[in-house]
């Protein structure tokens, strides 16, 4: 029985419909939309390249599955690597409570030692969202992800970028530890500084290349969404549809990647970019 859930493939989605089919709660789902927006049809290529409704996915980080569940109620099998066993948890009750428990699968693990609990070679797409900033090795880290990509595969790849948290030091006032991420080899702004790896969108996709993988796009994420104030957003009619709106026509324009809070690439095998060009 075809899954409910699962919009056509030819469908082209809103920041509006994001919201709606894609991770939830409002505030939230504005940070993630244009992510969201991209993976969805990125899945959809996937569908119509491999021939197979159902593909195989692998969340590395996923946590309690903000991206997980929703790709499984698109009718795909996740499979989330993450260390926190409180957030395998959460994942097994958010999965159960959107009814798709049969299709997610929680395992304890990191990304270096990824193929302890995974195999390799074994999933049609690969999720690391919110990873490559705490690997010590992030070269290494991309290897490892790509590794477990089949041969037509598509890796969906989400980092902190170094011109957002420039940006967001100057406007608190920081103008030292604003200029200390900026020549900072790592992108941190001091010592204090939570997230051990920031990047440029030059040097993501030099990662995603020099894994053996072709760079089909580049979006700079939250561009804007952190730096508009929350009660604007959430008190002014329309609002929250309106900086949506923005953020999409902002993500792609190289011009906003160097401001972005967030990189998102999405990295293709040869395979897959060869399929999609006799489409």
């Amino acid at each position: 029985m075809p899954d409910p859930m699962r919009p056509s493939a030819s469908h082209r989605h809103s920041p509006t419909a994001s919201l709606r089919s894609g991770p939830s709660r409002p505030r939230a789902s504005l940070r993630t939309a244009v992510v969201w927006e991209v993976l969805q049809e990125a899945l959809d290529r996937q569908v119509k390249a491999t021939g197979r409704e159902s593909l195989d996915v692998l969340d590395t980080g996923g946590g309690s599955g903000n991206f997980a569940v929703p790709v499984a109620r698109l009718g795909h099998r996740v499979t989330v690597v993450d260390p926190s066993p409180n957030a395998l948890f959460a994942l097994e009750r958010r999965a159960a409570e959107a009814g798709v428990a049969d299709r997610v699968q929680g395992v304890q693990g990191d990304t270096h030692g990824l193929f302890d609990v995974v195999g390799r070679g074994g999933y049609d797409a690969v999720l690391c969202h919110g990873v490559l900033e705490y690997v010590d090795d992030p070269a290494e880290g991309v290897r490892n992800v790509v590794a477990a990509l089949r041969s037509e595969g598509v890796l969906s790849l989400l980092a902190a970028g170094l011109g957002g948290a420039v940006l967001a030091r100057a406007l608190a006032g920081h103008f030292k530890e604003a200029r200390q991420a900026l020549t900072d080899p790592d992108g941190r702004w001091g010592e204090g500084d939570p997230v051990p790896h920031r990047f440029t969108a030059d040097q993501l996709t030099g990662l995603v290349e020099g894994a053996g993988l072709r760079v089909g796009a580049v979006h700079g994420v939250r561009v804007f969404a952190d730096l508009v104030p929350g009660v604007l957003v959430d008190t002014e009619p329309g609002a929250l549809e309106a900086l949506l709106k923005l953020e999409e026509a902002a993500a792609e324009l190289p011009a906003f990647h160097s401001v972005a809070t967030q990189l998102h690439v999405l990295g293709e095998t040869r395979g897959t970019d060869e399929a999609a060009a006799h489409s």
